[in-house]
């Protein structure tokens, strides 16, 4: 006994659905992302790189050829302080 096609209508209108919204979605990313495709993987230096990147081009995937920093680059650096490093380092100086 054969299945009726009337109860794989609803099977095909979700696999269709999600194909749609999954495009979608991976199309918006791409557009966001300045038509690259996304990055993975990012360890500290391609997320810091990522930062620069925005700080002198104003994009996060933008980059410049150009030699000279932008006019206020070089009194805008972001330097990351840990906290708990601080903290380590302030306890051993006390004692």
């Amino acid at each position: 006994m054969g299945v009726p096609f009337e109860t794989l209508l609803p099977y095909g209108l979700m696999l269709g659905l999600f194909g749609v919204t999954g495009a979608s979605v991976s199309t918006l990313r791409w557009y966001t992302n300045d038509y690259k495709r996304p990055r993975r993987g990012l360890d500290r230096w391609d997320r810091q790189m990522i930062e620069r990147d925005m700080r002198i081009t104003g994009k996060m995937r933008g980059q410049s050829d150009v030699v000279e920093a932008p006019l206020g680059f070089e009194v805008s650096n972001q330097w990351k302080v840990n906290m708990a490093a601080m903290i380590c380092e302030s306890d051993t100086y006390n004692e």
